[in-house]
């Protein structure tokens, strides 16, 4: 049987940066971007160039290598030519494959929101989507509020729909912007479409979660004959936030109501990695993953002692719908203490380190990993840290440098003009090649000058790490209180371009910044050597 291929768009860094508390910076984007590719998504988008320094930023370069790299914006002005609209002009400028305008499908929206004619609307759509074919770019056309719009006046929406596909859109995508359709009128208002002459291969679905059914009504549309699905990483976005593509990928590619019809460009290894690549953004917006989550949460696939425990030892299937490694989760009963072995091979294996599952050492990293978890490191989104610690206990870690001691100081003070200032001073005592090197350094903090100080002499590594940069730094709080359980990200890159996760844990948040900035500097070390694998700075 053949299968129809579904073709998988996220917005995370458009929409998704949308939601209240979400700022990316460009190195976000840029890292957030290289994961989404590496994963197989087949279109991302970036943001809207011209609208704000980070997204023009970002799109000076195209940041994909086998997605499509998307640019938003808006269709052109009434009253100007596509060929004198400065928004155009900066869509048409990014170093982009394609080209998404975001158009008016409601009437009503057409009178109170552009104060235009429908005809000067259909115009702008015709004239938008024409310019981006005519500058060698793909061109796709959200048709905001559609659902809304066809229920409101049906046949103005599928005007809109219609003039986008017959200027040569290659997709139209219907947008629920509101989030309130259901499923049903979802399916109903798509069939609609597919039968008013737009096949379902030129159509996408854009919903959001509003009333809880963004994910519902993306595959109620899939059925009803779309075949691009957009959403964001863990469902973020605006509001209530968009369909959860990492709830949305598995389905598609695990149940046999969908895997049987459709294909993606996600094959089962890359699927393997979608927890991983949920739990690491979730890092890298610094906040606590949801345990809940469909697929890929810790509590996903976990199980207490009981009837429940008894009858996955026999069969998982009994309480399983899907096999957790599928989703490169793991399975937590209390039954067993060979739970999760698998994964830690597989991960191994994908650094470079070939592992016997009935190595000890492979029993006693395990062990280390569970306990380090409990304390509160978050290996997930922090690969280079994980790597390591498996290098160490499999004893394939040089002896670059031991930090001895370390001291950090900060003093606040007037200084002779009366101006209150703070000094951050650091003592770093380092050992290496057997001779003990004492560094002292002032920064901007006791976090800058402790990296100040530790860098400052590594004797015969110093050269090497000259290109080593502190790319970000995150805080987050375990428990509450002052006395609370402190972890510590923070990313890294150098002068290839490699960039990577170290963490640290400990009740004193200096600890714990040190932890994680010595990590860095070895994982740097051993990068140099090609004795890290890469694959901890995707």
């Amino acid at each position: 049987m053949i299968r129809e291929r579904l073709y998988l768009f996220d917005t995370t860094l458009r929409d998704g940066q949308q939601t209240p508390g979400v700022d990316f910076s460009v190195d976000d984007k840029i890292a957030i971007a290289k994961m989404l590719d590496a994963f197989g998504i087949d279109y991302v988008e970036g943001g809207y160039p011209g609208a704000n320094p980070t997204d023009t930023a970002f799109f000076a370069r195209k940041r994909t290598e086998k997605a499509k790299f998307v640019a938003f914006g808006m269709t052109k002005r009434v009253g100007v030519s596509a060929s004198n609209d400065p928004g155009i002009a900066a869509l048409l400028q990014a170093k982009s494959d394609a080209v998404c305008y975001v158009a008016k499908s409601w009437d009503y929206h057409v009178r109170v929101a552009l104060g235009c004619t429908e005809d000067e609307n259909l115009d702008a759509i015709r004239a938008s989507v024409e310019a981006a074919r005519d500058a060698g770019k793909e061109a796709m056309v959200d048709c905001e509020h559609f659902f809304d719009g066809y229920k409101a006046n049906p046949a103005y929406a599928l005007a809109c729909a219609r003039t986008a596909h017959d200027a040569g859109a290659r997709w139209v995508v219907l947008c629920d912007t509101n989030g309130g359709t259901q499923p049903s009128e979802v399916r109903a208002i798509v069939e609609a479409v597919v039968a008013a002459g737009i096949p379902g291969a030129r159509l996408g679905i854009h919903a959001h979660d509003d009333t809880g059914q963004a994910v519902a009504n993306s595959l109620a549309a899939v059925e009803a004959g779309v075949r691009q699905v957009q959403g964001t990483l863990n469902g973020i976005g605006e509001r209530c936030g968009n369909a959860n593509l990492v709830t949305i990928i598995p389905t598609l590619v695990l149940k046999p109501a969908f895997a049987e019809r459709f294909e993606t460009g996600i094959d089962a290894e890359a699927l393997a990695g979608i927890s991983r690549l949920s739990r690491a953004f979730d890092e890298l917006l610094n906040r606590a993953p949801e345990a809940q989550a469909p697929y890929v949460g810790s509590s996903a696939f976990a199980t207490k002692a009981g009837i429940h425990a008894s009858a996955l030892a026999k069969e998982p299937k009994t309480y399983e719908h899907v096999p957790p490694e599928s989703v490169g989760n793991r399975r937590r009963v209390m039954v067993s203490d060979q739970g999760g072995k698998a994964n830690f091979v597989a991960e191994l294996k994908r650094r470079g380190v070939d592992v016997p599952r009935d190595d000890g050492r492979l029993d006693a990293l395990i062990a280390v990993v569970k306990e380090r978890e409990a304390e509160g490191y978050a290996y997930e989104g922090a690969d280079a840290s994980f790597e390591l610690l498996a290098r160490k206990m499999l004893h394939t870690v040089p002896d670059f440098f031991r930090v001895t001691s370390f001291r950090c100081m900060v003093e606040r003070r007037f200084d002779a003009n009366g101006n209150l200032k703070t000094v951050s001073e650091a003592i770093v005592k380092v050992l290496v090649d057997g001779e003990e090197r004492m560094s002292v350094a002032e920064g901007h903090g006791p976090v800058n000058a402790l990296d100040i100080a530790l860098r400052k002499d590594l004797g015969r590594y110093q050269a090497e790490i000259a290109d080593l940069a502190l790319v970000d730094y995150k805080v987050r709080i375990l428990n509450g209180g002052t006395e609370a359980i402190t972890r510590v990200l923070i990313e890294s890159h150098d002068a290839t371009g490699a960039r990577w996760w170290t963490v640290g844990v400990s009740d004193n948040i200096i600890d714990a910044s040190f932890q994680a900035l010595m990590d860095s500097i070895v994982y740097k070390l051993m990068k140099n050597r090609e004795m890290a694998g890469l694959v901890a700075a995707e």
